[in-house]
């Protein structure tokens, strides 16, 4: 089982807080995009080095993290990705004057099936995971591709195959319901009986969509935040999937 400490980042170093708020985690869901994939910089940097970004490569999987804590910060919607945009093509070196035409062409080519490149380590931390009998599953704010970007990356699937097995994997455009909204929730806990909501962790990237929304879910929410970028928020912060390793 994984010992949770609510907002680790404001609570660090307070022992006995954190011992009062421990409880047991009996399963996870985790979100996709920032988790367990990322929009694939090999295609973003050439386009983005038009408008004068001059990055490495690893510095776009900041970016991206960069993005999430704005669009945190901003309250932004699953809509309005506008703060994102412009904090993404900010951090890869794209210049001030640039910036909003920038911004503007990454909204149009960020297409959901370019949430496909791996995040360091996650593949094996999931896999890591099911071979120590957590029972795990997807829940992702997509656009009916999730399910098999997941799998063509190597990364998960629903039962037996290359990568972890999940025991579900949902995506918000086949089931008609979106993060915040916690009845997407729903839809996953029949494949976790018999465990109650607050034993099911909830891992995400974003403060409003994946903390607040699995919060009012019941669930037990972590923020992946590798770089302490996000606004503190009610959730327990790991910098990696590995962090869950504890059992």
């Amino acid at each position: 089982h994984l010992e949770r400490r609510r907002n680790q980042r404001s609570l660090r170093g307070s022992g006995p807080i954190l011992m009062q708020m421990r409880s047991q985690i009996e399963a996870i869901l985790f979100d996709a995009g920032g988790v367990l994939v990322l929009p694939d910089p090999t295609v973003l940097a050439p386009l983005l080095e038009f408008y004068g970004a001059t990055a490495p490569i690893e510095q776009y999987v900041r970016a991206h993290y960069l993005g999430m804590a704005a669009k945190s910060r901003s309250r932004s919607l699953e809509s309005d990705w506008s703060a994102y945009n412009e904090a993404y093509v900010r951090h890869v070196g794209v210049p001030e004057a640039d910036c909003a035409v920038a911004s503007a062409v990454l909204a149009r080519t960020r297409s959901a099936h370019l949430w496909r490149y791996p995040v360091a380590d996650s593949a094996a931390a999931l896999m890591a995971l099911h071979d120590a009998g957590m029972p795990i599953g997807v829940v992702s704010n997509a656009s009916g591709q999730i399910e098999e970007i997941l799998l063509r990356s190597g990364m998960c699937q629903v039962g037996a195959g290359p990568g972890a097995p999940m025991r579900c994997i949902i995506d918000s455009h086949i089931v008609g319901v979106a993060k915040p909204d916690p009845k997407i929730f729903d839809f996953a806990l029949p494949f976790f009986p018999g465990i109650e909501r607050a034993n099911i962790a909830y891992v995400g990237d974003s403060v409003m969509m994946d903390v607040e929304g699995s919060l009012a879910a019941g669930l037990t929410p972590y923020l992946v935040d590798p770089h302490g970028d996000s606004p503190a928020c009610n959730a327990t912060v790991i910098g990696s999937l590995n962090e869950l390793l504890v059992l």
